[in-house]
C-alpha cells in the first residue's frame, strides 16, 4: 500500500546567485565637482600583465584621465597605472593609452554625443569585477565656475543639516 505522505520528487530550489563582487581600485572624486554627468557606461579595459598585477595592487589614478573615440574604436588616455613592483624590465609605459572594449553600438552612440558642443568622456571609476579590471565612463559637459559654487553650497547646506540632526539625537 503506498503512503500517503507527500513526497517531493523535484529539484531542490537553486541557491541565490550573489551579486558580483566588485573591488574599487581608483575613483576621479573630481569628476563630480567639474562636471555635469549625463550618461554612465561600463567598459572593459585592454591591460597587459604587469599592468593588471599593478591595478591589483590598487596603484591606478584617474585624476587626469579622459576617454576619445578614434578610428572606431575608444581609447582611453592619461590614466596612470604605476608600474608594477616585480616587472623588471617587462614593466609597461604607466600613462600610455589604453583600449577601451565596447560594443559597436555603445561606441557608435558615444561618438555622436561627443561631437555635439561641449562634451566628452571622463572615467569615473576604476574597479575589479569577477577578476577583469573595468572602468566606469561618463558623458559629461562641463561646469561653470557658478555651478561650481553652488554644488559647494548644497554641500555646506547638507553638512549642516547632518551636523544639526546629530546634535539633536
Amino acid at each position: 500500500m503506498p503512503s500517503t505522505r507527500a513526497v517531493s520528487r523535484g529539484k531542490a530550489p537553486a541557491p541565490a546567485i550573489p551579486a558580483p563582487a566588485i573591488k574599487v581600485i581608483a575613483e576621479n572624486r573630481k569628476a563630480h565637482f567639474d562636471y555635469h554627468l549625463d550618461q554612465r557606461i561600463e567598459a572593459g579595459l585592454s591591460l597587459t600583465g604587469t599592468e593588471i598585477k599593478a591595478v591589483r595592487e590598487g596603484r591606478a589614478n584617474l585624476r587626469e584621465g579622459y576617454a576619445r573615440i578614434a578610428g572606431g574604436e575608444a581609447w582611453l588616455f592619461n590614466v596612470n597605472i604605476a608600474l608594477y613592483s616585480q616587472g623588471g624590465r617587462y614593466n609597461h609605459d604607466p600613462v600610455r593609452p589604453r583600449k577601451l572594449l565596447l560594443h559597436r553600438k555603445e561606441i557608435a552612440l558615444l561618438a555622436g554625443r561627443v561631437s555635439e558642443k561641449g562634451y566628452t568622456l571622463i572615467p569615473l571609476r576604476l574597479y575589479l569585477k569577477r577578476g577583469r579590471a573595468k572602468v566606469e565612463i561618463a558623458l559629461a559637459r562641463g561646469k561653470k565656475s557658478y555651478d561650481k559654487r553652488e554644488t559647494m553650497a548644497k554641500q555646506d547646506a547638507q553638512r549642516e543639516m547632518a551636523r544639526a540632526l546629530r546634535k539633536r539625537d
